[in-house]
């Protein structure tokens, strides 16, 4: 069953990518297979799991290949993966993905540290990237999705214009995209911004090809924003186990939305993700015992379901 008629909105696991690419730790493949397998069990329909980089750069996600193979099996699951340029999509294509992003940063000063790429050769990385995907028979092209990154401002460059970014947006779609996504890599984004920005960007590109979100929780109103976004329109919103992650190129980036906190919200809004919070909970378990010394987040953990709580996922699926 297509996963849209089940659940309201898709909370995107990015845990397993930009969680562990922002630690020194680096998570063993068994550990990691079980905490994709653990997630999956739990309800959770998308997961990242890993980023098509050089090991020399990320070792940290040095076996994603091996990992993509694994999760491809698990029934259900769209197995999705970042690459900064085609030689990453033509990886992440052979392993299998169903859905690679490439980050476009709006910040130039950021796409260059970040992937050594101006505007112009990432927007040119996504026409090839595209051309690969149309190449391939109908039944094996991945979905293709740009990300804004730095979208919100720029911790290297400051906030940027939004005919800057309507231009960027524009670009993604007309190198082949199938949509693009807002993402609050620096931590700079709140409310206004989020519903400003979600306008401004599909004035550009439609309803149908901006549908998704990444924010951080660097300055506490990660799950404000989320808010904004779910008013906005938006469908799907990423999130990180534990809250770990953050950009290693973007200097005071840290801090995913929790995944365990962004999941009760919408819950206890009468939103069904599909997830059941107490599975979610356990998989907790999995990432502490791999991650010795590393700190988990969230408020959901320490303080438990309130009380008489039930989840929205539970009630209507027994209607």
């Amino acid at each position: 069953m297509d996963a849209s008629s089940t659940i309201d909105i898709l909370v995107s696991e990015v845990g397993p990518r930009d969680g562990l690419q922002s630690i020194d730790s680096i998570m063993p493949l068994a550990a990691k297979k079980a905490w994709v397998d653990a997630e999956a069990r739990a309800g959770v329909r998308e997961i990242e799991v890993g980023s098509f980089v050089p090991a020399k750069l990320l070792p940290q996600l040095a076996d994603t290949a091996e990992l993509v193979a694994y999760a491809k099996t698990i029934p259900g699951l769209t197995v999705a993966v970042l690459v900064p340029n085609a030689r990453g999509a033509e990886a992440a294509i052979a392993a299998g993905a169903d859905k690679l992003t490439l980050p476009l940063s709006v910040s130039e000063t950021h796409s260059l540290a970040n992937l050594r790429r101006t505007h112009d050769q990432v927007l040119n990385e996504a026409h090839v990237i595209a051309d690969m995907i149309r190449a391939l028979p109908v039944e094996q092209r991945p979905h293709f999705e740009g990300s804004l990154s730095t979208v919100f401002g720029c911790t290297l460059e400051g906030a940027i214009p939004d005919a800057q970014v309507a231009r960027l947006a524009e670009g993604l779609m007309a190198a082949g995209c199938d949509e693009v996504g807002l993402s609050d890599t620096t931590g700079f984004a709140d409310p206004i911004a989020v519903r400003h920005l979600i306008k401004l960007v599909r004035n550009v590109v439609g309803d149908k090809a901006l549908t998704g979100i990444h924010l951080h929780n660097t300055r506490g109103l990660g799950l404000a924003n989320a808010l904004a976004a779910l008013e906005g329109g938006l469908t799907t919103l990423d999130s990180s186990l534990g809250g770990i992650g953050g950009c290693p190129f973007a200097p005071g980036a840290s801090g995913n939305i929790v995944t365990e906190d962004l999941v009760f919200m919408l819950e206890a809004m009468g939103l069904r993700t599909g997830i059941d919070i107490d599975a979610l909970l356990a998989v907790r378990s999995i990432v502490e015992k791999a991650l010795p010394g590393e700190q988990l987040y969230g408020f959901l953990p320490d303080a438990g379901v309130p009380l008489g709580f039930t989840q929205a996922t539970r009630t209507k699926e027994l209607v």
